[in-house]
């Protein structure tokens, strides 16, 4: 027969390993306690039980019983947490959620409100779940009330595509859900936004990956912004540096075509030039001297 193997499971404040074939585990006390699965009633009355003579007793003692406890209940939240299986989140790691979930529920379960530990703890495992979908599970999160109506979202559309033999629309998920079409719709829309996706993805029939399909910068684009700052300043010109600067720079003339059509040298013309250059980038706001030659 092979030799068992445990399994840690990290629970703070009890420390215990699992064994799938003795059905036993050793805790961080000295008693060795049950860990397979066992019926609901026997459960139940168990659970009462260990908790019943918990409340008379403290330290190490006490921690024996509340650590048995959460072990016998730990497949139930096991059970919980596979609810939430493939929405992006390992089932590990949603395990670790609800087990500790259990744990703090046991800790602060008063028995003389009640015998039935599970009525306490089952909501509270599920609102920790739904809490760390909320906080952890959105790449990009969407309002709260999305985030809450999206579970009911998908399970009424599994239901429908069932009954109906195809994908529900928005309009009858709308009905099935008695919710005003528009929230629904929205919450179909987020519908990946718990995922990243690759941009090395292949989504189109050649394979070719996700980053061909991003939009690539307009060559115009930086004209167009340099065109939207200069244009007030342009206009704050006197005329004359205004037609310098359309032969120059609109009509292509060269510095001695600009001298000649204003009756001065062409040395006087880059000289211009330069002066109308430093108006323009004081009237932008950038400094004339860092473009200095």
């Amino acid at each position: 027969m092979a030799k068992p193997t445990a399994t840690p499971l990290p629970i703070p404040g009890v420390s215990v390993s699992i064994v799938t074939e003795e059905k036993t585990v050793p805790v961080t006390h000295t008693a060795t306690i049950k860990a397979a699965p066992i019926p609901p009633a026997e459960r139940k009355a168990r659970t009462a039980e260990l908790l019943d003579r918990a409340i008379h007793l403290t330290g190490p003692e006490r921690d024996v019983l509340i650590d048995e406890v959460i072990v016998i209940n730990i497949p139930v939240a096991r059970s919980l947490a596979a609810r939430y299986r493939n929405r992006g989140q390992s089932q590990d790691e949603l395990e670790q959620v609800a087990c500790l979930a259990l744990t703090r529920a046991v800790q602060a379960f008063d028995p003389e409100r009640g015998d039935d530990l599970l009525v306490f703890a089952v909501p509270s495992i599920l609102g920790e779940l739904k809490r760390h979908f909320r906080s952890a599970a959105w790449v990009v999160r969407p309002p709260r009330r999305i985030q809450e109506f999206r579970p009911r979202l998908v399970a009424a559309e599994e239901d429908l595509s069932q009954r109906l033999g195809r994908p529900a629309s928005a309009a009858e998920l709308a009905v099935e859900l008695e919710a005003p079409i528009e929230e629904v719709e929205e919450a179909m829309s987020c519908g990946d936004l718990a995922h990243g996706a690759s941009l090395d993805e292949p989504v189109v029939a050649d394979g070719s990956p996700r980053s061909e399909l991003l939009p690539t910068i307009d060559p115009g684009f930086e004209q167009s912004e340099a065109v939207a700052m200069l244009g007030p300043a342009c206009r704050g010109l006197k005329a004359r540096d205004r037609k310098i600067l359309r032969m120059r720079f609109y009509e292509q003339f060269t510095q001695q075509e600009i001298a000649d059509e204003l009756g001065v040298t062409q040395v006087q013309v880059s000289r211009l030039l330069q002066r109308i250059f430093t108006d323009l980038r004081r009237s932008i706001g950038e400094d004339p001297t860092s473009h200095a030659a």
